[in-house]
């Protein structure tokens, strides 16, 4: 996809780029080069021993076994979160558990079909019973599929439509309903740039990211008397997929890296320092409603 993080920018100033003497020279904020691909694990919290902007609060991440929900499921440990990592995929999810933990991090897995509320339901109790208290929810999950509007099937329209898209109102009238008891909360929907950008043969989604970021608009307009904060991200292009996926979708990126000015596609980690800003009370209290585009430069051409 163009952007976000299904069919597969730093937070300025929040990373920086290791490695040998002298190489992030010519390089913008972060170190990173336009038109260079950092290597995995090229990043990392600027004054990690310090960074703690989420020490106390509780958060759920879904989406969360892969990933750019990955990435900010750890990122979020780091900054002293307690995080609730929610994901379709037990595997994939229990390693990002004990990545965190391994780090000395706390953290549970529970796996979750965002599209069903049931789950979503089982989700939050598991959350309320390790910690009691929800402070944060970060909604993800989003996939597609390749198709020509034309031969579009309805069954297929309805599941990307209900993960993509329903999946984000279930999660968030749930933290929602919890927040608003406690007097308060953030919410982080991740979009995409589809969410004002449409990209041919992928109408399901396009119309489920822009159905993201104006929920994510109401979401703030009624839910700030509670004060909760809803925001969204609006990844670009971004490599978080398998292989194959990455295969399945070497054309329309091939398509669609021209129009980046940086010239390359995202890490799922340069998604964190978005995710922290919007999450933390200290630095964006006065921040709701947005989309926020982190997109090496897309919705600039």
């Amino acid at each position: 996809m163009p952007g976000g993080s299904a069919p597969g920018n730093a937070g300025a100033g929040h990373y920086t780029r290791t490695g040998a003497a002298g190489e992030g020279r010519g390089a913008g904020a972060g170190g990173v080069r336009a038109g260079v691909m950092p290597e995995p694990g090229a990043f990392r919290p600027a004054n990690r021993e310090d960074s703690v902007r989420l020490e106390g609060k509780n958060a759920i991440v879904t989406g969360a076994g892969s990933g750019i929900g990955r990435a900010i499921a750890i990122g979020y440990a780091r900054e002293g979160a307690r995080v609730v990592a929610g994901d379709i995929d037990s595997a994939t999810v229990a390693g990002t558990v004990e990545t965190i933990r391994a780090a000395g991090g706390e953290a549970i897995a529970v796996r979750v079909d965002v599209a069903l509320k049931a789950e979503v339901d089982a989700l939050f109790a598991a959350a309320f019973k390790a910690w009691e208290r929800v402070h944060i929810l970060v909604s993800v999950p989003g996939i597609s599929t390749t198709r020509a509007f034309l031969d579009l099937p309805e069954d297929e329209w309805d599941r990307v439509v209900d993960v993509s898209l329903k999946g984000h109102y279930l999660c968030g009238q749930a933290a929602a309903r919890h927040m608003a008891e406690q007097g308060g909360g953030a919410i982080v929907n991740i979009s995409s740039i589809c969410d004002e950008v449409a990209q041919a043969n992928y109408s399901h989604y396009v119309a489920s990211k822009g159905g993201v970021r104006t929920l994510t608009k109401a979401m703030a307009m009624e839910l700030a008397a509670h004060g909760i904060r809803v925001n969204a991200i609006a990844p670009g292009p971004t490599d978080t997929g398998s292989e194959a996926m990455k295969r399945e979708y070497a054309p329309i990126r091939r398509k669609v890296l021209p129009r980046v000015p940086m010239a390359r596609l995202a890490q799922p980690e340069e998604m964190v320092g978005a995710a922290v800003f919007l999450a933390c009370e200290s630095e964006s209290s006065y921040v709701t409603g947005i989309s926020l585009p982190v997109d090496g430069g897309y919705l600039a051409m």
